[in-house]
């Protein structure tokens, strides 16, 4: 297996993931106090499942099926996150917090991506999804700190 369909696949688990969580997020806070929280949660998930479809596409192109589940260390991940998930019921702040402990996931994976032996034309789709998930992360901290 090449090191482009290796890391597909664990980029395309951790992004169903985050599409999920961010998509679990915002049906959580569409009808609380902050509607626009949910907007923007629901925009991540959207994204995410963009960034999944762009990488599954890439790998069809190559002749990878990059589109299976993924390893171990993401169920356990996952099933964490659910844990978490359970716990901080809907409230704004720890649904948030739930999504920046996932988006710190996110960003450790494709730091982990991009030191791995990439294809120039892939590297470039990493490198430019790292960028947005580093934005997202950010964008999550930062609204969690003002709720």
């Amino acid at each position: 297996m090449s090191a482009d369909e290796n890391v597909a696949k664990e980029l395309v688990e951790t992004l169903r993931d985050g599409e999920k969580g961010f998509a679990s997020a915002a049906e959580k806070l569409r009808d609380g106090e902050n509607p626009e929280v949910a907007t923007m949660l629901q925009r991540l998930s959207d994204q995410r499942a963009g960034f999944a479809r762009e990488i599954v596409e890439l790998g069809h192109d190559y002749g990878d099926d990059v589109d299976e589940s993924g390893t171990a260390t993401a169920a356990l991940h996952r099933g964490w996150l659910s844990l978490k998930d359970a716990l901080t019921g809907d409230d704004a702040s720890g649904v948030l917090g739930a999504a920046a402990t996932g988006e710190d996931h996110a960003v450790s994976e494709y730091e982990k991506a991009l030191e791995a032996d990439l294809s120039d034309g892939f590297r470039t789709v990493v490198q430019r999804q790292h960028a947005a998930v580093l934005a997202a992360r950010d964008e999550v901290k930062a609204l969690q700190q003002a709720t």
